[in-house]
């Protein structure tokens, strides 16, 4: 399938991991697609490498979501390139592992600036230059929020990012409520344990395939796997989904509410 051809696609936190996945997976159906990173410069160029030997456009821009007026320049930029922007996927995020009582603000904070207040800078940022662009076939443009199963689940060690994501789904909603009118569609991924190298700051290789045994589906998820169901709710096949949360988990949060 070809779902994007000659659509243009920014993808966030795109270096690795789940936004590399999506990025590959939009590029492949079609998509000419701006890489977004903070730091991950090597990477997001090998990404841009790969998507053109495939004959697409790509091009990397090196901004912290964190900050509005760096989203603010990305998004003129990109606009400035391309002529208009289709398809946004908001999936940077941070997270420092601390409990609670022990937890700094600084990187509490610091959490909360990249995983919820960078969503929003991204998310604002997209809707303003969407409302302004011609409906192309049957929107004006597809926002794709990643967000984490963790907004459901508690997971130790991670109040921060938690509540982060809890707060990016709501915000959704709210953002798809104030754009159905101008045919814009918002959504929301919540992945489960996805096979990142993120994952490997905090588990053995040995440690993260036993784990994956043990889960419902019997494996990891996989950065393909987020990749694929961007695609759908990016594409013509999700018109009339907005507002809508898509969980990724091979089961994970099905089955521990059942255990619970």
């Amino acid at each position: 399938m070809n779902r994007f051809e000659g659509k243009n696609v920014l993808v966030t936190g795109a270096a690795q991991g789940i936004g590399r996945g999506i990025a590959l997976c939009l590029a492949k159906e079609g998509a000419n697609v701006v890489i977004n990173d903070r730091a991950n410069v090597e990477a997001a160029e090998e990404i841009v490498n790969t998507v053109r030997a495939a004959g697409r456009e790509a091009v990397f821009w090196q901004a912290d979501v964190s900050d509005p007026a760096a989203v603010d320049a990305m998004f003129d930029g990109v606009v400035d390139r391309f002529g208009r922007i289709d398809v946004v996927v908001s999936n940077a995020a941070a997270s420092v592992r601390e409990p609670i009582i022990e937890a700094k603000w600084e990187n509490v904070l610091g959490t909360l600036e990249v995983t919820q207040f960078g969503v929003f800078h991204v998310c604002q940022k997209a809707a303003q230059q969407m409302v302004k662009q011609e409906p192309d076939t049957r929107s004006r443009g597809k926002i794709v929020i990643i967000s984490s199963v963790q907004s459901e689940v508690a997971a130790e060690g991670a109040a921060a990012y938690n509540m982060a994501k809890a707060a990016i789904n709501h915000f959704a909603r709210t953002l798809a409520v104030e754009l159905v009118e101008h045919r814009i569609n918002v959504n929301v991924i919540t992945p489960g344990w996805i096979d990142t190298p993120g994952e490997r700051v905090f588990y053995t290789e040995e440690e993260l395939q036993a784990n994956g045994r043990l889960l419902p589906w019997g494996r990891l998820g996989t950065p393909d796997d987020i990749g694929k169901a961007a695609a759908f709710l990016a594409s013509d096949d999700a018109d009339y989904i907005t507002g809508s949360i898509l969980r990724v988990d091979g089961g994970y949060v099905v089955a521990r509410s059942t255990v619970d």
